[in-house]
């Protein structure tokens, strides 16, 4: 293909963005339908919010230190019980007690994430379809379990889990072969990355580094003279902090797998990845710890959250049709969470790691393009998120069950406590393998919305099923209005 003097191959424009000189490629199309360059300096976005996040984890990491060091070896050492002497209810116990049962669970969510990784590279439609429908059966067993132990609370809530996680796989059922489809293509292309499984791997053991401390200050919460309400209290404000910690190494990890598949993608007509720039991992890794850091620290706090809401809405909205007044109310929810969706979305991640924009523009900008081109439909259509989040479920679960039998079997007045607690950090850890895949597959939306020939190039037949699905869901839209339209 010929080129003017302001237009650049795709291959080479993105080829810049990882330039050493912090400067971003911006893809344009001119007039002839070529790419132009349009060169920014990035930016540091979002400080306060990064400011907060570091201070958070050196703040907690001293309450950590003191509520594990307090039962250490020896009951109240650092002499706290002093200010919990009004909710003194149970006996007293020891950090050394509880921390084994957290370092077993945290081996076991590494061992899972890794394996899970490994069979998802060689069994792709097996552990989806696992991911998928054994979930439900799960969380009913587990359900089923609690109330055996007369823990009420926690097993009418996993009854619950499990009914919406069946209802949620029912409505969605007619989607999954294309999102089985999607999902193989994004494992394809991660693992053709060796380097960035690599570096997923690395940020895993950060995580269990720093879940080594943070399951040290559980274990004297637990451990403590506290009665339950005060340790559930204390034992919440750990678990949201662990959430968050987990969220941002997780969406590093997406920024930087973001970067490197767009990199594939647009060198996609060259010699492979010999025409790959050698610091393009180097600096992807660089710019998602500094300047685009803000950004993660900032969309970590909330995109998890919506997502998830939006899901169980849009699977539950599908299936009310013939409810008016039911329809109206959910409809109005619907329409509360597009427009939280609009400022707070995953794909937000590759417009940070290509653009070096701030969250809440990179989101913007995201969730824009995907409307001018139609791409919103695709994008609503496939559940390759929610699939990804069960396999990060059921691994929590695992993980949880594992160590609720330990303590259950050495003290089973803290099972619960334990379980939960050993439930997320799993969760977490799965999770850190499973952002791989998500973020492949946000990468692949985002090229499709910019340059559909990007993913044609890569894989035709690809291409072809996309468009195709696109057209329909897009057909299936308009057939929608038009009914709507006419009742009114």
């Amino acid at each position: 293909m010929s080129e003017s003097s302001n237009s650049v191959s795709p291959s080479s424009d993105y080829a810049s963005i990882s330039s050493g000189d912090q400067s971003l490629q911006r893809s344009r199309r001119s007039g002839d339908g070529n790419r132009a360059i349009v060169r920014e300096a990035r930016h540091w976005h979002d400080v306060f919010w990064s400011a907060i996040f570091v201070i958070h984890m050196i703040c907690l990491g001293f309450v950590l230190a003191v509520l594990g060091l307090n039962r250490f070896r020896i009951s109240d050492r650092l002499n706290i019980d002093r200010y919990t002497q009004g909710f003194l209810e149970n006996h007293k116990g020891l950090t050394e007690d509880y921390w084994p049962l957290y370092a077993v669970a945290g081996g076991i969510g590494v061992f899972i994430s890794w394996v899970w990784s490994l069979l998802l590279g060689s069994y792709a439609n097996e552990m989806m379809k696992v991911s998928v429908h054994i979930l439900t059966t799960y969380l009913a067993v587990v359900s089923v379990l609690c109330f055996w132990c007369r823990q009420f609370f926690w097993g009418g809530a996993f009854a619950v889990g499990a009914l919406l996680q069946f209802l949620y796989v029912i409505s969605v059922i007619d989607r999954l072969p294309f999102t089985m489809l999607v999902l193989r293509k994004a494992l394809k292309l991660v693992w053709g990355l060796p380097k960035v499984i690599m570096v997923a791997h690395a940020f895993t053991i950060v995580m269990l580094l720093w879940m080594s401390l943070w399951s040290f200050g559980a274990a004297g919460v637990v451990a403590s003279s506290m009665g339950d309400e005060g340790r559930w209290w204390l034992l919440v404000v750990l678990s949201v902090s662990l959430f968050w910690t987990g969220a941002v190494l997780c969406n590093t990890v997406h920024v930087i797998v973001s970067g490197m598949v767009f990199h594939v993608l647009f060198h996609c007509g060259q010699e492979e990845s010999s025409s790959l720039p050698p610091s393009s991992l180097i600096d992807s890794l660089r710019y998602a710890v500094t300047t685009s850091f803000g950004s993660i620290c900032y969309g970590s706090l909330f995109t998890a959250a919506i997502r998830t809401l939006r899901w169980e809405i849009r699977g539950f909205r599908s299936k009310i049709c013939g409810n008016e007044c039911l329809l109206c109310c959910v409809d109005f929810l619907f329409h509360l969470v597009e427009t939280l969706v609009r400022f707070f979305n995953k794909y937000a991640y590759v417009q940070i790691a290509v653009y070096g924009k701030g969250f809440n523009k990179s989101a913007r900008d995201a969730w824009e393009l995907f409307q001018s081109t139609g791409v919103e439909a695709l994008v609503a259509y496939d559940c390759s998120g929610a699939v990804l989040l069960m396999g990060t479920i059921f691994g929590g679960l695992i993980t949880g069950s594992c160590i609720g039998i330990w303590a259950w079997i050495k003290y089973s007045d803290r099972v619960i406590m334990v379980a939960s607690t050993a439930m997320l950090m799993g969760m977490v850890l799965v999770g850190l393998g499973m952002v791989v895949v998500e973020s492949a597959v946000t990468s692949i939306y985002i090229c499709f919305a910019e340059d559909p020939l990007l993913i044609q190039r890569w894989d035709a037949d690809f291409y072809t099923e996309m468009s195709e699905v696109l057209h329909r869901r897009l057909q299936h839209r308009s057939s929608r209005a038009r009914e709507v339209s006419t009742t009114a």
